[in-house]
């Protein structure tokens, strides 16, 4: 919990919280992103905050690549957000199947997807609870697209990937077990993941540059993320970065969304005034689960951890979520704060790992802003 003293310097702040004063106020974070860029940490950044129903700050830096001659990205950039995707789209259509009475959390996967079941008798205990907290049991990644060329080929394999452990004894983060669950909740709801997001999520929030497979939309609004050598053997710009969910033609449970940092502002400060689903239904799903013993994982989301790439500050109730290709959301209903920070950090390929040190700091330094530390 904050001190006090910190809580009134905020609330006396938000009268003066505007973006034209955002280089005053966050001068920190922005110096610290540009640093970033020029360390080549990542090529371009998008990092946008919302404090208490105001949008604070909306900065873009950088160019597209690390070329002189490289496009400059502006606010209206577009990001493939790979596993932010898992909280943007397959966990809030989640929530809102679960605040109509259609989702039942301890159903087990089998019950809709009977293709789950095997021999081992196991599989059948693993629920749709489990496979939102990460701990169904199921591996992390398996290399879908070595094996399949169709997206029915695809989760077909996947519904047959062996168990890893035994469910709900192990909290272990997997790609596997949100692909089944994005289809789980298409068929439960009787409509495709990205058809239902658009209608309930993206549109009703205004979210207007928000979507699966952006590429009809025109390449120089859209970050690339990849020179991809070895599998599409192609640049990766407009089509999602992460290997299986192009096999399963950009629409998955784990991955594939395109959004600016505005939209995903949009989004975070929905959530906290209640606008997607109800207060109630977030809590469900942004508590902190108690088992298995030790996770940091809610239903979806995850929460601030020690040491987190959340900072240090965020408080504990608290949630968020990365992604692969260097974005994260994270947002702390304590403080009405969100920072959505989106950058290309697999540019040219993935083996760059300074977001890790640059995150948490860019979210130090804007909380310190706010509070006057």
């Amino acid at each position: 919990m904050p001190s006090e003293e910190p809580a009134k310097v905020s609330a006396h702040r938000t009268t003066c919280l505007t973006l034209e004063r955002q280089d005053v106020t966050f001068g920190k974070a922005f110096e610290m992103l540009q640093a970033a860029i020029a360390a080549h940490a990542f090529p371009a950044a998008s990092l946008a905050v919302t404090f208490q129903e105001q949008l604070a700050a909306l900065k873009a830096l950088g160019r597209f690549t690390y070329d002189d001659d490289a496009a400059a990205v502006s606010e209206d950039t577009i990001f493939d957000l790979a596993s932010v995707s898992k909280v943007v789209a397959t966990t809030s259509m989640a929530m809102i199947l679960y605040e109509r009475g259609d989702l039942d959390l301890e159903m087990p996967v089998r019950n809709v997807i009977p293709e789950f079941s095997g021999e081992d008798v196991r599989r059948d205990e693993v629920t749709v609870r489990m496979l939102l907290g990460h701990c169904s049991g199921l591996p992390a990644y398996e290399n879908l697209f070595e094996r399949a060329r169709t997206r029915e080929q695809a989760l077909h394999a996947a519904y047959q990937i062996p168990l890893a452990e035994e469910p709900g004894t192990i909290a272990a983060y997997s790609d596997i077990g949100f692909i089944i669950l994005g289809e789980a909740l298409a068929r439960i709801a009787d409509q495709p993941l990205d058809r239902f997001c658009q209608t309930y999520v993206f549109d009703p929030l205004g979210m207007a540059r928000t979507s699966f497979c952006p590429a009809r939309r025109a390449s120089n609004s859209i970050a690339p993320t990849a020179e991809d050598r070895w599998f599409r053997h192609r640049l990766i710009q407009g089509e999602v970065h992460d290997e299986n969910a192009s096999v399963l033609g950009g629409v998955a449970g784990h991955a594939g969304v395109f959004a600016t940092a505005a939209d995903l502002a949009r989004f975070g400060a929905a959530l906290l005034k209640g606008r997607l689903v109800s207060t109630e239904t977030l809590s469900v799903f942004t508590r902190r689960e108690t088992k298995p013993p030790g996770t940091s994982r809610a239903l979806g989301w995850d929460t601030p951890s020690r040491p987190s790439q959340s900072g240090r500050y965020f408080s504990p109730c608290s949630f968020g979520h990365l992604g692969f290709t260097g974005t994260s959301l994270w947002i702390d209903p304590e403080r009405g704060l969100s920072v959505t920070l989106l950058t290309n950090r697999t540019w040219p390929d993935n083996r760059n790992q300074m977001i890790h040190q640059v995150r948490p700091s860019v979210h130090d330094r804007i909380i310190e802003a706010l509070e006057g530390r």
